[in-house]
């Protein structure tokens, strides 16, 4: 019950920010240039209570005013803003002098654009509040490609990929980073793609099948980095405290072999009893240990908590700006990529995720901490932002945007059928949407994700 309140809860609380943030765009352009708004809703359903000429009431709003109705809804999950004129479409209708459709096209571009420009303002502002402060990342993230061991079994190993292998680029995109691997690699399941590698030097290319998570959809090859293991916390009165192991130090070798993360409790509980050197960085200066592991059952044990070695990104002042506006950029441009992928079909439309997928995220992140809920937010606000801009369903922002384009250009209105008739579409496609990442969401919770429900 805890955690579906807690769910409930953190979702409400990220989509009640990002949308409040956009329609507050919307909100304050729409009042620069005289339209009147009818509404700014604090959620949606039933109204519960408002202000609307300084008159405070609960239900549903009685007739007459001419001021603006800030009510608090039944669903606090997102808000929304009602301006004069809005997605009226009558031909020949008076058009009183504060409706939309009295202003200027480029004033009404400006109301439409505003709410985008609002969610990549905040995003850009979290990120450099998350950047100035500062967190901890998986060292390896920025780290060039190097392979660092290969799965049994995997994609990687029947292509023919090798430890110490350095890839530079997947499925024709030059890669620079393990995040921008990860990135193509995740978005393309299921698909046989080219690895361009350096082996001792020479350059060469690999095809590789790779594979899919049954439940996330995410592509998988089986490669992995160069990650070492951290030590977070060692007990007392273990071998790793008598050896003088401390939180921080970081493993890079054990009897002289470089040990990986994924290798290292297998040489731990492989070797009770038995004195191992460790060779371990801290804080910059090499030292080596001697750790023997004690019998606990049948394996050996050296009482420590460990984890991927992690560095502490914290930026100054500007600098954190200028770490918000690259991050940003990266995302924007990956959000484009995978839509774009959409439709070309380089990405499943089973790596959507639907409400369901955004409320467990949203609760995973806030028992991280509020500076991974407000990454999260971040990177949601700047979605909903680009999306809004680019996502060519009727009801967003986006088409809106390039009707008051082809206006301009024509010098001439639209037809108010053919804005109702584009309007109906967008709701169908919108429906067919929401339908489809609902039922996406669900199916990802089965043991075998869509193999549960479909025969073939």
């Amino acid at each position: 019950m805890v955690n579906i309140l807690g769910t409930i809860a953190s979702f409400a609380i990220v989509f009640f920010i990002v949308t409040f943030v956009h329609e507050f765009g919307h909100f304050i352009m729409a009042k620069r240039f005289g339209v009147r708004v009818k509404a700014f809703s604090f959620g949606i359903g039933p109204r519960l209570f408002g202000v609307r000429d300084r008159k405070f009431s609960f239900g549903k709003l009685r007739e007459g005013g001419t001021g603006t109705d800030y009510k608090v809804c039944l669903l606090p999950v997102i808000c929304y803003v009602q301006m004069e004129g809005e997605g009226v479409f009558e031909k020949g209708r008076p058009i009183p002098p504060d409706d939309m459709m009295a202003k200027s096209r480029g004033r009404r571009f400006l109301i439409m654009v505003m709410g985008s420009v609002m969610n990549l303002v905040l995003a850009v502002v979290l990120m450099s509040v998350v950047s100035g402060i500062g967190t901890r990342v998986v060292k390896y993230i920025d780290d060039a490609p190097v392979v660092g061991w290969i799965d049994p079994g995997s994609p990687a190993e029947r292509a023919g990929l090798k430890a110490d292998d350095l890839i530079v680029s997947v499925a024709g995109r030059e890669v620079r980073t393990w995040k921008d691997v990860q990135v193509a690699v995740g978005i393309a399941p299921d698909r046989r793609i080219a690895i361009g590698i350096v082996r001792d030097g020479a350059k060469s290319s690999v095809d590789l099948q790779t594979e899919s998570d049954k439940q996330t959809d995410v592509g998988y090859a089986g490669f992995n980095p160069q990650i070492f293991t951290q030590v977070r916390m060692v007990q007392s009165h273990s071998p790793a405290e008598a050896a003088g192991l401390e939180a921080g130090d970081v493993v890079r070798a054990i009897d002289g072999k470089p040990v990986f993360f994924t290798g290292f409790l297998e040489v731990v509980r492989g070797n009770p009893e038995k004195e191992l050197l460790f060779t371990v960085d801290r804080a910059g200066s090499p030292l080596t240990l001697s750790v023997t592991p004690r019998l606990e059952g049948k394996i050996g044990w050296i009482g420590i908590q460990h984890g991927a070695e992690s560095v502490t990104k914290k930026f100054g002042f500007f600098g954190a700006i200028g770490n918000s506006l690259k991050e940003n950029s990266y995302n924007a441009l990956l959000v484009v990529r995978i839509i774009k992928g959409l439709f070309t079909g380089e990405t499943p439309a089973t790596q959507l995720g639907g409400p369901l997928a955004i409320a467990d995220a949203s609760y995973a992140f806030l028992r991280e901490g509020w500076i991974s809920l407000l990454t999260w937010i971040a990177f949601l606000s700047l979605q909903l932002g680009v999306i809004n801009l680019i996502f060519p369903i009727p009801i967003v922002d986006g088409p809106q945007i390039v009707i008051l384009g082809l206006e301009a250009a024509f010098r001439r209105d639209v037809s108010p059928k053919f804005r109702i008739a584009y309007t109906y579409v967008g709701w169908a496609m919108m429906m067919a949407l929401t339908a489809f990442v609902v039922l996406n969401d669900i199916v990802k919770k089965l043991p075998n994700g869509w193999g549960s429900v479909l025969p073939f």
